[in-house]
């Protein structure tokens, strides 16, 4: 199985509907001044779901591993494209690595 095919099965297993391939995107975020991530996000067409008709999925290596982590994000809200997807992510991540809370 391809990454493309991990991506829709992901996508297909968090949300629920059926994603199809849409477009790959190439992708570079930074945050002050440094790469934060660098790839293609996969843009899927999601039927049967009733919160969105979009998802962007894309794959990262994890530090210190040979696997990789899998991210699906839906279009809705502020996540517009790819970009937004992936920023969206990196937010929620750092938040987690900081325990979620900024009281401080």
């Amino acid at each position: 199985m391809n990454d493309v095919d991990v991506l829709r099965q992901s996508v297909e297993t968090q949300y629920g509907g059926r994603a199809t391939l849409v477009q790959s995107t190439p992708v570079k975020e930074t945050f002050q001044g440094q790469t934060a991530w660098e790839g293609v996000v996969h843009v899927f067409d999601l039927a049967d779901n009733p919160k969105a008709a979009r998802a962007y999925a894309w794959s990262s290596p994890i530090e210190g591993s040979t696997k990789r982590r899998f991210f699906a994000v839906l279009h809705m809200g502020g996540i517009k494209s790819p970009r937004d997807a992936v920023r969206a992510a990196i937010v929620a991540e750092h938040r987690s690595m900081k325990g979620g809370c900024d009281d401080g």
